[in-house]
C-alpha cells in the first residue's frame, strides 16, 4: 500500500512553543504561504511539561494583545525565594542579590502545556492545519540531498512486524521548508544534526532530567504567585541540583527537581532524589495534606551556545530544543523557543516571498537574524553558568556564577567549555559509593509505577517496540558488569529492567508501554546504544495541565 501524500509551503514538526510562533508568525506575515502543523501526542499540549515560570517577552511580541485574547497567563510571580538546603531539616535563605537569574518580577506561573493548546488556536484561526495524533517518523529527502519533508509513522503495526486489520501507512509530507521543532533530543533533529554536520566545532550538547508533580494543597498554605527555587541537600552525592516549588492557582502547587546527566555514580537514581527531596521539611510542610494529581518526566537541553548546532540546512531549519535555546541559569526556555520560532517564521517568509525564490535554500540568514536578536543576547550573557556548575558542582560552581553574572553581568572576556558528553561521565561501579534510597511512603514520596500512572501514559501493546538497541548483547554483557546497567536508575518510568529468571540467567527487559518520553535513554546510556524513535501516533503521557 502507498504512502499518500500532501504538500505544504512549510511543514513543522512539533506543536510545542517554538513550533506553534513559527507558525503563527508566519501566517501574520502572508496568508498566502500554506502552513501544517504534525504533533505526536494525542492532543497538542499532551507532551508539554515544564515547571514553568514564563518571561512573557515573546508572547507579548507575537500578539501585543495577548490579554485581551485570553491567553492563559493567570497567575503573576508575587514573591521570590531562594533557599540552600543543607540538610533534610534546615535551609538557609539565600538573597536574590546572589542569585541573579531568579527574580521573577513581571513572569508568570503558567501551565506551558495550556499555553501551547492556547497558541494552537491563534494559530488554527489564522488558517494553520495542525494534526495531533501523528508522529513524524522520517525525514524525506529530494534528489539533491536537500529536506523534502516528512512521513508519519505507520499504524496498525504489530509486534512481529505484519500488519494488522486495521493498518494504515503513514502520510507524507510534503514541503518547500521543513522546520523541526520537536524539543529537547528530537530524534529527528539528532538525525539531522549528523547528516548535515550540523554541531561540526561545537561543545557536546548536554543536558538534565526535570521532574514535575502538581500537587493540591490546603488552602490556608496556598499563596499564588509564590515561586521558590532550592538547591543542595539530597544531592550530596557529587550531583548537582535545582527544585522548584511554585504556587499557581486552584491551590494548586507544581514541584519539580532537575538533575543534570553529567553525574558520574552510576547508582544515582534522579527519580529517588526528588523524591527524597520532597521529604525537606521546607517543601514536606506544604505536600502535608495535599494530594498529587500529576507527575511527568522529560530531559531537558542546558549546553547553551557553545553546544548550539548549525541551525539551517538545505531544505529546513532546526528550532527551539531541536537547537538548543533554553537558558538553563533561568531555567527558563518558553520565551527563548517562542522567539526562535519567530525568527525562523520571519526567514521563511523572507524566503518565499523573495523575487525568483526557490525550495531547498540552506536558510543562513536564520543565524544571522537569531544573533542579531536579544534572544541571542540572553544566552551568550548567561554561556558560562552551565559549565561553572559541571567543573565545580552546584554550591562553588554557583559562586563562580554569582561572580560572572552579578558582578560582571555576563561580560567576562572569555566562554568556558565543557567537552565531555553526559554518557561518558560514568564511572565504574566498583569505583563509586552504592546509594541507598529510603523507601517511599506512599503519602510524600512514592515509586515509579504509580508516578506513570498519574501521566496518564498510554501506548498500543502490539506494536514494534520504540526503545531500540543497536546491539542487544551491550546490556548485560557490558553495561551491567561495568555500570550495574545504570538504565534501571536514570530511567524515571520503569522501563528497564534486569530480570532473574529461576534459572539465575538474567535478561534485560525492556517496558516500553511504561515510557514518558523523557528521552534519558537515548542521552545517558554509556555505550549509546539505545536508540529512542518514535511509537505509533497517540502514544506516550496524556498530561492534561502541566
Amino acid at each position: 500500500m502507498e504512502r499518500e501524500s500532501m504538500e505544504f509551503d512549510v511543514v513543522i514538526v512539533g506543536a510545542g512553543p517554538a513550533g506553534l510562533s513559527a507558525a503563527c508568525r508566519i501566517r501574520q506575515l502572508s496568508e498566502d504561504i500554506t502552513v501544517c502543523v504534525v504533533e505526536k501526542g494525542a492532543e497538542v499540549g499532551a507532551h508539554i511539561l515544564s515547571g514553568a515560570v514564563m518571561d512573557p517577552k515573546a508572547i507579548a511580541e507575537l500578539f501585543p494583545d495577548w490579554k485581551e485574547r485570553g491567553a492563559p497567563l493567570n497567575v503573576p510571580v508575587t514573591e521570590d525565594k531562594v533557599m540552600l538546603m543543607n540538610s533534610q531539616s534546615s535551609a538557609i535563605g539565600v538573597p536574590l542579590l546572589f542569585a541573579p537569574g531568579f527574580h521573577n518580577d513581571g513572569n508568570y506561573v503558567v501551565s506551558l502545556g495550556n499555553v501551547c493548546r492556547w497558541l494552537a488556536e491563534q494559530a488554527e484561526a489564522m488558517g494553520v492545519e495542525i494534526y495531533p495524533g501523528f508522529a513524524a517518523a522520517e525525514v524525506l529527502y529530494n534528489d539533491d540531498g536537500s529536506v523534502k519533508g516528512i512521513a508519519t509513522g505507520d499504524m496498525g503495526v504489530a509486534a512481529d512486524g505484519s500488519h494488522k486489520d486495521a493498518y494504515m501507512p503513514g502520510m507524507e509530507l510534503h514541503a518547500k521548508y521543513t522546520v523541526f521543532s520537536e524539543g529537547c533530543r528530537g530524534h529527528l533533529g539528532k538525525q539531522l544534526i549528523e547528516k548535515f554536520n550540523l554541531d561540526e566545532g561545537c561543545d557536546p550538547q548536554h543536558y538534565g532530567i526535570g521532574f514535575k508533580e502538581i500537587w493540591e494543597i490546603d488552602e490556608s498554605k496556598h499563596k499564588a504567585g509564590l515561586v521558590i527555587h532550592t538547591t543542595g541537600w539530597p544531592a550530596s552525592k557529587g550531583t548537582a541540583s535545582g527544585s522548584y516549588l511554585y504556587h499557581s492557582e486552584g491551590n494548586q502547587i507544581a514541584i519539580g527537581y532537575v538533575v543534570p546527566l553529567s553525574y558520574d555514580n552510576p547508582s544515582v537514581s534522579p527519580f529517588d532524589e526528588f523524591q527524597q527531596w520532597k521529604q525537606h521539611e521546607k517543601i514536606k510542610s506544604y505536600l502535608e495534606g495535599g494530594t498529587r494529581i500529576s507527575y511527568g518526566a522529560r530531559a531537558l537541553i542546558k549546553g547553551g551556545p557553545q553546544s548550539r548546532p548549525k541551525m539551517s540546512f538545505p531544505g529546513g531549519l532546526l528550532v527551539g530544543d531541536d537547537a538548543g535555546t533554553l537558558n538553563f541559569a533561568r531555567i527558563k526556555g518558553s520565551h527563548t523557543a517562542m522567539k526562535s520560532g519567530m525568527l525562523a517564521g520571519d526567514t521563511l517568509h523572507a524566503a518565499l516571498t523573495a523575487e525568483g525564490a526557490s525550495a531547498g535554500a540552506d536558510l543562513v540568514d536564520y543565524a544571522n537574524r537569531f544573533n542579531g536578536s536579544w534572544l541571542n543576547d540572553e544566552l551568550q550573557k548567561w554561556r558560562n553558568f552551565g559549565p561553572l556548575l559541571h567543573k565545580f558542582g552546584g554550591i562553588i560552581g554557583a559562586g563562580l556564577a554569582f561572580i560572572d553574572q552579578g558582578i560582571f553581568q555576563g561580560k567576562l572576556p572569555f566562554t568556558l567549555r565543557d567537552k565531555t558528553p553526559d554518557y561518558a561521565t560514568l564511572k565504574p561501579s566498583a569505583d563509586m559509593p552504592t546509594i541507598e534510597y529510603p523507601k517511599p511512603d506512599g503519602v510524600i514520596s512514592f515509586d515509579k509505577l504509580s508516578s506513570v500512572f498519574l501521566s496518564n501514559t498510554n501506548h498500543e501493546e502490539d506494536q514494534p517496540c520504540h526503545l531500540t538497541l543497536k546491539d542487544a548483547d551491550i546490556p548485560l554483557q557490558k553495561n551491567l558488569p561495568m555500570y550495574d546497567e545504570p538504565a534501571q536508575r536514570y530511567c524515571p518510568a520503569g522501563v528497564y529492567e534486569i530480570v532473574e529468571e529461576a534459572s539465575g540467567e538474567k535478561r534485560f527487559q525492556i517496558n516500553g508501554q511504561n515510557c514518558v518520553h523523557c528521552k534519558t535513554c537515548d542521552i545517558k546510556d554509556p555505550a549509546q546504544n539505545i536508540v529512542w524513535v518514535t511509537p505509533e501516533g497517540l502514544g506516550g503521557p496524556n498530561y492534561p495541565n502541566m
